[in-house]
């Protein structure tokens, strides 16, 4: 099924994002090209901008489309709690769902929350718990300012932009692109089939190592994913030695 063919996207029932389709559609003019490169870069700059001194963050993936009385919110909220507990900022995609839980549990606890956007069709509004909101045009942009900022991720039960964002922190660990960051997986019942699937299939058909399974911390207990991300902290401290958040974070004198 293509976007051609189908001039609505998934549930949503919206147009696709023409900006992508002609990014993506294959080569343009040079100087369309060169536009589209000045673009990028300025989304880049503004990005950096926006988020140099939010401090060492913690990412929290996750669906859109649980609300306030379901299990995986409540817990989500508890997640930001926790974050904000240890002194780090909760970002998130800044939208609702899991996004908005996590966001409101850091605000309930004093923290900070920030939430990326990425801007689509059905034009995505932010959740009212971010302290600040910052919207991307470009997928990959995004990615980089989730990716950045962090010491940890939170993977909380998502859909296909979840298992996305999943696999490219992995790939990122995996290959050395980064190091020392823990993916934790939230939700033992959610999660087992595809831990499963990846041990079963993927590690003992040799596309993955057996080692690599070991980047993915399942769990339900947000006590073991904060003592992950504490590790992570510890590990990573030389990597925000210019922060001014670096004392009061890694609780030095």
């Amino acid at each position: 099924m293509t976007s051609h063919s189908h001039p609505t996207a998934g549930a949503w029932g919206v147009a696709p994002n023409g900006e992508h389709q002609r990014f993506l559609g294959g080569p343009r003019s040079r100087v369309s090209e060169l536009f589209r490169v000045v673009r990028i870069a300025a989304e880049f700059i503004k990005g950096f901008r926006a988020l140099h001194f939010v401090g060492p963050c913690v990412t929290v993936f996750g669906s859109a489309r649980f609300g306030p009385e379901h299990r995986h919110y409540r817990l989500a909220r508890d997640v930001g709690a926790r974050i904000a507990g240890l002194g780090l900022t909760t970002m998130t995609g800044g939208g609702p769902g899991i996004m908005e839980a996590a966001n409101r549990g850091a605000r309930d606890a004093g923290g900070r929350s920030i939430g990326c956007n990425i801007v689509l069709p059905h034009e995505q509004k932010p959740n009212p718990y971010v302290d600040r909101f910052v919207s991307f045009r470009y997928f990959f942009v995004r990615k980089v300012m989730l990716v950045k900022y962090s010491y940890a991720f939170v993977v909380m039960p998502g859909g296909f932009g979840t298992l996305d964002e999943m696999f490219e922190a992995l790939t990122l660990v995996q290959t050395g692109k980064i190091t020392g960051f823990p993916v934790i997986l939230m939700g033992t019942e959610y999660w087992r089939p595809m831990v499963d699937f990846l041990h079963d299939t993927l590690a003992a058909q040799g596309t993955i190592d057996p080692a690599d399974l070991d980047l993915l911390h399942l769990t339900d207990s947000v006590d073991e994913m904060v003592h992950a991300v504490e590790k992570s902290m510890k590990h990573n401290a030389p990597r925000w030695a210019g922060s001014p958040r670096r004392r009061r974070i890694l609780g030095e004198t």
